[in-house]
């Protein structure tokens, strides 16, 4: 059975390996013994070369038990890299049962809880011998820097029927069933210098184009389904200079794909027409680089994950979310995938947390999942 014990401790292990987004190299190692202790080679992409992270994605297979070679083959993924401040955390596990970082750092539960749960399954798996159809198992880098491992993937090494991601907030026994499509989008507006004090009028300001041009744009929630937003406005220099250069970080995300070029159409008019009036230039990039995905209750991938939560004693809740994950990228790469809610909270600040309950129950989970595949 499970050991919670062991769990926490290799929670514990994790979260004290340092591995901000970027630099995964000590975490990818880690993994790689550990998978090696329980005798499967964790296989390393080239995605590191790609990326210019630390690391590659590592791949792990494990065959099926004598007389289940036909059942289909189950993937699971969580990712190795941490938001920021993530170096030095110091875990602790209070009284309540809650482990919590020590206040000056993220917890590093997003997804390090995930990668425990997954370990401590595939250690029971192991040593009691349960049977099992065929397991792959992909841990990503980058996927907290715009899900680059994962998008830096060769899709011919997925061999599964479908996927579970274990990297969703909310409670243990919800199943993200619909994310959205991300474009990104960068914007350049250039305008013309001229003493501010002495002849503003024979300048264009590149600020208050861009500033126009924000102000046109439909931002924030736009809809049930879609969201923009301006993460970044950029540019100047002395007061005394009218400013010629202005950069604009944004995005804006859908889950469904019309809207989603409505949106970005919207906001491409509003720089060109703040541009034009002005007599500036503007440069428009838009780039997709997650794609949408969306199931039923009746999907398969849908009906395993729900029978999976029912046998762990749970209620399963399917819902969509705002938010991309690697998710998207098996989906968009030929696997189907939902994102399981493991129960961590407050995650991306100094106040993350996750209960030692809700470790044990996402392990559970992994055991229900992979029992369930194998009668299929």
């Amino acid at each position: 059975m499970l050991d919670r014990e062991r769990l926490v401790a290799r929670f514990f292990e994790l979260v004290r390996v340092d591995s901000e987004t970027r630099h995964e190299r000590e975490i990818c190692d880690l993994l790689k013994d550990q998978f090696a202790a329980f005798g499967l080679e964790a296989e390393e992409d080239d995605a590191a070369q790609r990326t210019g992270h630390g690391a590659g994605n590592l791949f792990v297979w494990l065959p099926a038990s004598p007389g289940l070679e036909s059942a289909p083959a189950v993937l699971f993924t969580c990712h190795m890299d941490t938001v920021t401040p993530g170096k030095g955390i110091r875990p602790r596990l209070d009284e309540d049962g809650y482990i919590r970082s020590d206040g000056t750092t993220i917890l590093g539960s997003d997804d390090k809880a995930g990668l425990a749960a997954l370990l401590e399954a595939l250690h029971v798996i192991l040593e009691e011998k349960r049977p099992h159809g065929p397991v792959q198992i992909v841990i990503t880098v980058g996927e907290e820097a715009g899900l680059v491992g994962a998008r830096a993937m060769d899709p011919a090494r997925l061999k599964a029927k479908y996927g579970f991601a274990l990297d969703s907030n909310g409670p243990v026994g919800d199943i993200i069933v619909a994310a959205p499509t991300q474009a990104k989008i960068d914007i350049v507006v250039r305008g013309k210098t001229a003493h501010a004090g002495v002849n503003p009028e024979d300048g264009i300001s590149a600020i208050q184009v861009a500033a126009k041009a924000v102000s046109r744009m439909p931002l924030g929630r736009i809809d049930a389904e879609t969201t923009a937003n301006i993460g970044r406005f950029e540019g100047g220099g002395p007061t005394n200079i009218v400013c010629d250069y202005v950069k604009l970080e944004a995005e804006a995300r859908s889950r469904n794909q019309a809207k989603l070029d409505r949106q970005v159409a919207a906001m491409r008019e509003a720089v060109e027409t703040a541009a034009r009036e002005a007599g500036a230039e503007a440069e428009f990039h838009s780039e997709i680089i997650y794609p949408a995905f969306s199931f039923t209750d009746d999907d398969e991938v849908v009906r395993l994950a729900k029978a999976a939560i029912e046998a762990v004693g749970l209620t399963p809740r399917t819902l969509p979310s705002g938010g991309g994950s690697d998710a998207n990228i098996f989906n968009g790469k030929g696997v189907p995938t939902v994102n399981l809610a493991i129960g961590y909270e407050h995650i991306h600040t100094t106040r993350e947390q996750i209960h030692v309950d809700n470790l044990v129950k996402t392990a559970e989970l992994v055991l229900a999942l992979v029992a369930e595949a194998a009668k299929r």
